[in-house]
């Protein structure tokens, strides 16, 4: 044994190399959402959208395919992202008071500080009260040397920089909320905290006292304040609805000649902006954002091509499929394009920079199960995680739902007259309806989705509309066990009448566990036309072909009582509460009833949703596995199913077998006789018992691998009928791969006796949370090896390798606190992974060195700031604090400075497209920070009366910057202080 120490060097040397040709880890894209945004900005002449956010991320977005992002180092919220004019460049402004600037190496320097102060203001208006802050800033468009301030109080001052005075003074009474000013640089419109907006002229005339015209939309009513408001060519604003009657919509009013619409939002409203060519508007709400056309009739919204609200409805599981065949795409593509004819025909408006990606290898779908019943199809083939597809299985089953809840259109000359626009809807007419497991066959177009109350249904591609009826079978798994009596909740009724259902994936066949307690696994072999299901109380499998069930098996201890309760029991009571409440509020909005909800009732229902919707999140079964003990009271737990052809019986004759592994570490193996395709209609499908194995160790079974001859697993389901795979090899014997949370042992078929085993670590506590079979190559070579992908609950992935079962690398991924993260990833057969990083965000990683998808694009400087001498030499030295070796991702801060911010893409800034970088190419965002904190109540008065302004000097356009140089240097530093 002591021998196996001095290993040859370069025996050694040629393993570590293979590892390197195959394995690397790399955080490739964030898909999805932002958590908590809030700022938003535009640059006209880049075409880039920001978005800011509570944690102090920072995201840049363009043309699809085109975005990256920063981070912060200030655990503080961004309040402000504003770009520089035809720069490539922007200034952040976080809720500590700290600016931060963001900007291309030598493009701009802060020469000057300015403050201005306000002499001439009447001491009536000002009275003992002082101005309050500043609400507003606004350039004249037409002489960028006039600024408009405004507070808080209501005045408004013209300033003129060059001459360091006041032009003008605008008294009003109302407190302030917003300003603009009109293009024709005469007229300024300001909204006001009562739901009023006033338009003012600048004449010269100082002061000026009384509005050219004074207008409160919602009229004789208190209203709420209009926070922003924008103007022409649409009156655009936000706010200033009825304060009794609709003071909790969230809305952004449209007036245009006689049309006016008041979109109504289901989340606050962070930030509007218009586009003007295309004209479109672009709104950034809580959890989603919403362009809307103005140009078309009816003003629809354009379909976003990233940056969807995933959590809908709150995810609760995950499904990817590689390598999908084109008539299955296509055909799904068709039918998500039936459900998408509401949306506007104009092409997206935000496209800045150029996507140099390459076109993917492959079709890949991922399939997001949702609290709702809906299964939603993505395009997870490149950088921008596209939606294809929705399905509902609410329509099979008869909810809570009310009829009459139609939220969507507000009814004939309502008044404000509301449309209801975004798709973020976090409310679920049943918790029972909610997706546990997803199956689909990429092959025959069979899906099966496993639901909270243990339903299951069988679903198939249908291209037409049909109405059908679908019955349950009602399977018993407690098989007449005495003493157990189910807590939990009832099951789903179905619908004892014939349904429509629209093209897509159509339910024909619907199992129904009793005790209808959550599904925790399912396995569907399309080939022989069988489903296997479990939960906590046992497993059994059903033949979809003549619609009835074969096999129950009951896995209860007597000591199981605790799996009697339902994971719903506690929440389900109060859920179905709120969601009366929910109705009822909703009912009396549409209703045209006042109904008047303060803050406070706002928030304690919303946060007992959200303790309620935190119960059914992320497979509830599993949190209660954390703390395994002897006597866990969840043995019978099924974790895993798997269909297989191998040897159970003898080592000469195979056989179709399904196999399934328990939370106690059992793992039971039954033989199945399945007709041939002529009797396949008529013989039965035959079970028996053939094996049975008990972990000593009695660790959770989380997986289960059948290995060919040649070490390498079985194919799938019809992947050899379609020449995808190659036939499994018969000859030699076959090994069965038991996974459970503590190791990895190797059983040889049929025998079933040990061969060798891998223990996890057990000091730090480890435990298998998720496995999955990968496949990885090198780039140079076209030979794929099969391994075992692992991810354990303190957040570190493993890759395993088969058939020898020897840990080939690891790596950190997913901090271990985050739980419901580790609980949420899904592994694709290439070795990528995506798993939440937030309830509305993928984070999509990869540990292969020859598949990875991430963001290759180029931003180009505007025309007025390109290099005029190209072949000039570029200067190559790194800033200080960027250390030249961060090439990968990673959410650690990047140098000393305090700047974690780095491009997610592979940059270039020459004038053509030539020169790009590697895909795994990472650049540093840099920013230069400056605090202006007001320490003392005397100091903070003082402030509000006082106004700093930079002034911005351009300097020579810079050289261009090739691949491997940072993007953003900081400037020369600016430090503010308060005015005294």
């Amino acid at each position: 044994g002591t021998m196996k120490r001095f290993r040859r060097h370069g025996h050694e040397s040629q393993r570590d190399k293979h590892k390197q040709d195959l394995y690397q880890f790399n955080k490739t894209v964030e898909h999805g959402f932002p958590h908590q945004p809030s700022a938003l900005g535009f640059s006209p002449s880049l075409a880039l959208l920001a978005i800011g956010t509570r944690s102090g991320a920072i995201k840049l977005y363009g043309t699809p395919g085109v975005e990256f992002m920063g981070l912060h180092d200030e655990n503080a919220a961004v309040t402000q992202v504003h770009f520089l004019p035809n720069q490539v460049g922007m200034v952040t402004l976080l809720d500590d008071n700290s600016l931060h600037m963001w900007t291309l190496r030598l493009l701009f320097v802060i020469t000057d500080l300015f403050t201005a102060t306000f002499p001439r203001i009447p001491e009536d208006y000002v009275g003992r009260r002082n101005l309050e802050c500043v609400e507003a800033l606004h350039e004249n468009p037409l002489n960028p040397r006039q600024v408009l301030i405004g507070y808080g109080r209501g005045l408004m001052v013209l300033w003129d920089l060059d001459r360091q005075r006041p032009i003008q003074h605008f008294l009003c009474t109302q407190q302030l909320e917003s300003v603009w000013w009109m293009e024709d640089g005469v007229n300024i419109l300001s909204s006001h905290s009562d739901g009023s907006y006033c338009q003012w002229t600048v004449t010269g005339e100082d002061p000026q006292t009384e509005p050219e015209k004074q207008e409160t939309p919602y009229g004789a009513f208190p209203c709420k304040a209009i926070s922003k408001i924008i103007h022409p060519p649409f009156l655009i604003f936000s706010g200033g609805m009825p304060r009794a009657s609709y003071g909790d919509r969230h809305c952004i009013s449209v007036i245009h000649s006689k049309f006016h619409e008041a979109l109504d939002f289901t989340s606050r409203i962070i930030d509007f902006f218009v586009i003007r060519e295309p004209s479109a508007l672009v709104v950034l709400v809580e959890e989603e954002l919403v362009v809307v056309d103005l140009q078309s009739e009816g003003w629809p919204v354009i379909q976003t091509p990233y940056l969807v609200p995933l959590h809908c409805s709150a995810i609760t599981c995950s499904h990817h499929v590689s390598s999908i065949p084109l008539k299955l795409w296509e055909r799904v593509q068709a039918a998500g394009a039936q459900q998408n004819t509401h949306y506007s025909r104009k092409p997206w408006p935000i496209i800045g920079g150029q996507n140099l990606s390459p076109d993917p290898p492959q079709r890949d779908l991922l399939l997001t199960g949702h609290e709702d019943g809906t299964v939603r199809f993505w395009d997870a083939s490149g950088v921008c995680l596209y939606p294809m597809y929705k399905l509902s299985t609410a329509g099979v089953f008869l909810t809570d739902a009310d009829p009459n809840d139609n939220m969507n259109q507000g009814s004939e000359g309502e008044w404000p007259p509301f449309r209801k626009v975004g798709c973020f809807d976090p409310y679920s007419d049943d918790p029972r309806l909610g997706i546990q497991k997803i199956h689909l066959c990429k092959y025959s177009g069979y899906l099966t989705v496993a639901g909270t109350a243990g339903q299951i249904l069988i679903l198939e591609l249908n291209d037409e509309a049909a109405e059908q009826m679908v019955e349950a079978t009602v399977v018993d798994l407690l098989q007449g066990q005495e003493g157990f009596r189910w807590k939990g909740q009832a099951r789903l009724d179905v619908r004892e009448e014939p349904v429509l259902f629209p093209p897509g994936f159509q339910p024909f066949a619907l199992v129904q566990c009793q005790p209808p307690a959550v599904v925790t696994a399912i396995a569907l072999h399309s080939e022989w036309k069988l489903v296997a299901f479990g939960t906590s109380h046992g497993f059994g499998f059903y033949d979809y072909h003549q619609k009835n069930n074969i096999m129950v098996k009951c896995t209860l201890n007597p000591s199981d009582q605790v799996t009697m309760e339902g994971p719903l029991s506690r929440v389900k009571s109060i859920k179905k509460s709120l969601r009366q409440s929910f109705r009822r509020i909703r009912r009396s909005r549409v209703s045209m009833r006042k109904h008047h909800a303060t803050n406070a009732l706002q928030e304690i229902n919303a946060r007992l949703e959200a303790e309620a919707l935190q119960e059914m999140e992320l497979a509830p079964v599993q949190r209660k596995i954390e703390a395994r003990s002897s006597d866990d009271s969840f043995t019978g737990l099924v974790r895993t199913l798997y269909f297989a052809d191998t040897f159970v019986s003898d080592g000469s004759h195979s056989t179709p077998s399904l196999w399934a592994g328990t939370n106690g570490g059992a793992v039971f193996a039954y033989v199945l006789r399945v007709p041939s395709l002529e009797r396949r209609a008529e013989d039965p499908v035959v079970a028996h018992a053939a094996k049975e194995i008990q972990l000593m160790h009695r660790a959770p079974v989380v997986g289960l691998v059948v290995l060919d001859g040649k070490g390498t697993p079985l194919p799938e389901p019809l992947e050899v009928a379609h020449d995808l795979a190659r036939s499994p090899e018969m000859h030699g014997s076959h090994h069965l791969l038991v996974v459970s949370e503590e190791q990895f042992k190797l059983f040889t078929l049929p025998k079933v006796s040990s061969k060798s085993k891998l223990k996890l670590t057990a000091v730090d506590g480890s435990r298998v949370r998720r496995v999955g079979v990968a496949w990885f190559g090198s780039r140079t070579d076209e030979q794929l090896e099969s391994s075992l992908v692992v991810l354990t609950n303190q957040g570190e992935l493993h890759v395993i390798s088969l058939p020898s079962i020897k840990m080939m690398v690891h790596y950190p991924c997913i901090r271990r606190e985050d739980v419901s993260g580790i609980a949420s990833c899904v592994f694709t057969k290439f070795g990528q992974g995506f798993y939440l990083m937030s309830p509305s965000e993928f984070e999509r990683f990869s540990l292969s060195t020859r598949w990875v998808v991430e963001p290759r694009c180029l931003v180009e400087a505007p025309l007025q700031m390109r290099p005029k001498n190209p072949s000039s030499p570029v200067h190559r030295d790194q800033p200080d604090g960027v250390p030249t070796e961060h090439r990968s991702f990673n959410s650690q801060c990047l140098n000393d400075c305090g700047c974690a911010l780095h491009s997610k893409l592979a940059y270039d800034l020459n004038t053509t497209a030539s020169t790009t970088t590697e895909p795994r190419e990472s650049l540093a965002l840099e920013r230069e920070t400056s605090h202006s904190r007001a320490s003392t109540p005397r100091e903070r008065s003082a402030r509000d009366h006082h106004l700093c302004l930079l002034r911005p000097n351009t300097v020579s356009p810079p050289n261009p910057l090739h691949a491997d140089q940072p993007l953003f240097t900081p400037p020369a530093s600016v430090r503010f202080t308060a005015a005294t």
